[in-house]
């Protein structure tokens, strides 16, 4: 076993090497409307610290967004109200799109030197908890299933997390997320563990700073507690569910004073055109993400949380299961009925889902079978 774990563990190894190599021979001017935006954030809090969330078009007196428009190609570069990305806000103010999380990321590494560093940083995260997993694996099968999904999501950090810079900080805030939930809802005494609600509830928050579609990624935290509240009728769960929530909204502080600033409000939105259209069910938008190869990854998570539920499970895989089925269903919902539809929209919640269930899977089964929680 020792001699397995070892083998996998060097597999996983190079995997990242082979990732390092790919990644330093990026290019950071590559023709991406979004690299731009996301680097010009960076910039905006590297030349004004916290007042970079302040992400108006004025600001850019120092000309970085016209420079890197013409990096690129763009035809309009020397008229920056023309610039991708930047929404037209009512006051009349005109500023970056997304949200600031992604930008203060790149902003922890030296301009012009900032995206191959932060990928490999969440590439070699991923590699340690995919050597976590294969340590705290016990049988032959699960060493092997531990070592190739750690392969497997260290080789999604080339494709497709490349598609948009806000994906590498989100697959690392997935594989801390899926620890903690697995951790946090696997145990006997899952409603006694506030630290570990608190940290699942930041960190879960924190990644709606980085892509605000994350949001949903806490909708099974958000959905469990009060249903295991009307299941059992302990008030335990209202308190783990008000701490969760607390500190959801601690993690995604910075996104509401980011909103406050440029759209006026905490709860106004930078976004618009197509990305505000309402919810609209779509066997279009359907077909498109079932004819994606990257759909697989959402059909794997479903896969295993029904697995998970077989008989002979105990109480703490039960629950999350159920987590992860709600975290799914909610954001199916959402991307299945929202009109822009690009295919690595749903990987994070994929990925979510299945670091929770492969640390769920590698937990000792030592509970009773038929109760919510004990």
């Amino acid at each position: 076993m020792k001699h397995l774990k070892l083998l996998c563990g060097v597999v996983c190894f190079l995997m990242l090497a082979s990732n390092v190599g790919s990644m330093s021979r990026w290019n950071e001017a590559r023709g991406v409307f979004d690299d731009v935006c996301y680097l010009r954030q960076a910039h905006l809090f590297q030349r004004f610290g916290i007042s970079g969330l302040d992400t108006d078009i004025s600001r850019d007196d120092d000309h970085y967004l016209t420079t890197k428009l013409k990096q690129i190609g763009f035809p309009t570069a020397a008229d920056v109200t023309t610039a991708p990305c930047h929404t037209r806000m009512a006051s009349g103010k005109q500023v970056i799109q997304y949200p600031p999380g992604t930008g203060f990321a790149l902003a922890l590494f030296p301009e012009g030197h900032q995206v191959i560093p932060l990928y490999v940083l969440a590439s070699t995260l991923l590699f340690a908890f995919a050597i976590l997993a294969i340590a705290a694996a016990r049988t032959t099968v699960s060493v092997v299933l531990a070592g190739a999904f750690g392969c497997l999501a260290i080789y999604l950090m080339i494709n497709p997390s490349k598609a948009s810079y806000s994906m590498a900080p989100t697959m690392m805030v997935c594989a801390v997320a899926g620890w903690l939930t697995a951790r946090l809802f696997g145990g006997a005494q899952a409603v006694h563990r506030p630290w570990l609600t608190a940290a699942l509830g930041l960190v879960l928050g924190v990644s709606v700073n980085f892509r605000l579609p994350n949001l949903f990624l806490g909708a099974g935290c958000l959905l469990f507690f009060p249903i295991a509240l009307l299941w059992t009728r302990k008030i335990a769960f209202a308190g783990q569910g008000g701490l969760f929530g607390a500190a959801f909204l601690v993690g995604l502080a910075p996104t509401l004073v980011a909103n406050a600033i440029n759209a006026g409000s905490p709860f106004a939105t930078t976004y618009g055109g197509q990305d505000v259209a309402p919810p609209d069910f779509s066997f279009s938008v359907i077909r498109e993400y079932a004819g994606d190869q990257q759909s697989l990854l959402l059909l794997l998570a479903i896969g295993c949380a029904v697995w998970l539920v077989r008989p002979g499970g105990g109480a703490g895989t039960r629950r999350i299961a159920l987590v992860v089925g709600l975290n799914l269903l909610v954001n199916m919902a959402f991307f299945m009925s929202h009109t822009v539809v690009t295919p690595y929209y749903t990987v994070p919640i994929a990925m979510l889902s299945l670091w929770t269930l492969l640390f769920a899977s590698l937990m000792p089964a030592s509970e009773p079978k038929t109760r919510l929680t004990s």
